[in-house]
């Protein structure tokens, strides 16, 4: 016959008993008492809020790829108005004859610059892109090497989105492009910004810009001491001042309560400079 087992050992009840004294002590030093209070207080406890950026999906179809037409089979067309022979002037000055052999040289405006091409060298736009020209009215839909304007920041070098431009609707060469900005003091490029940049890094509309004949961009305002902390805040220029690119800032300026990223800019530089004070 088999051994049998018996039904609670010794050790059992040694253990048993050990549990038992362990959870009196607990007890009395009111360990169990503390924990529930403290169970209570984390499960009553709102987590922080934490901001989720909204993300908005981009529709891509609006703009092509660079990409060749003849590659993609597509029949281009000449644009509109186009002349054959177009001056070109890389410089924004522009030299003119003040009578005998004086001559005399005045600035040309950033978003007017001339061009020079002839008509078998230049790049024709295709009815396709020629039709989605004004899709984009903050910073273009149809990018151009030759006739397009390009932005200081974004660097963006398109035909403007506005319907009644001129100059990229019809590439009429002697007109302004009014989708970006002039500086009425540089005239350099340093002052050509398209209307996106210009509301989200500086707060201002290209409307207000284009009525104010005294605009002046962030580089002149600057060095005339205009208005104190505030700098053109490129990539470019902030690599310049050995300073990091602030990249897409304009969430965390809306979060702070600011208009642009320049307004942010300008108020952490003068609160730097008035802790070295």
């Amino acid at each position: 016959m088999g051994r049998l087992l018996p039904t609670k050992s010794d050790y059992e009840d040694r253990r048993n008993a050990r549990i038992l004294q362990n959870q009196a002590r607990l007890n009395s030093l009111g360990v169990h008492k503390t924990l529930s209070e403290l169970h209570s207080i984390a499960s009553s406890a709102k987590p922080s809020k934490v901001h989720v950026r909204k993300h908005c999906n981009k529709v891509y179809d609006l703009t092509s790829l660079r990409r060749s037409d003849r590659l993609k089979g597509i029949t281009t067309t000449q644009a509109p108005t186009t002349p054959n022979h177009i001056s070109f002037r890389t410089s924004s000055l522009r030299v003119t004859g003040a009578g005998g052999n004086e001559e005399r040289t005045e600035r040309w405006p950033a978003n007017a610059p001339l061009v020079e091409v002839k008509g078998s060298e230049m790049q024709l736009i295709s009815s396709e892109s020629w039709a989605r020209r004004c899709d984009s009215k903050s910073r273009g839909s149809v990018y151009h090497s030759v006739f397009g304007i390009c932005c200081h920041f974004c660097r963006q070098k398109k035909l403007c989105g506005e319907e009644d431009c001129k100059r990229c609707g019809t590439l009429d060469m002697d007109q302004p492009c009014i989708g970006k900005t002039d500086c009425s003091v540089c005239h350099s490029t340093n002052g050509v910004l398209c209307r996106g940049c210009l509301k989200v890094r500086y707060g201002e509309e290209m409307e207000e810009v284009r009525e104010n004949k005294e605009w002046m961009c962030p580089h002149c305002i600057e060095e005339n001491g205009v208005k104190p902390y505030w700098i053109c805040n490129s990539s470019f220029c902030m690599k310049k001042r050995k300073m990091a690119p602030t990249g897409i800032a304009i969430y965390r300026c809306q979060e702070m309560g600011y208009k642009s990223v320049a307004h942010l800019l300008m108020d952490e530089l003068e609160r730097k400079d008035q802790r070295r004070k």
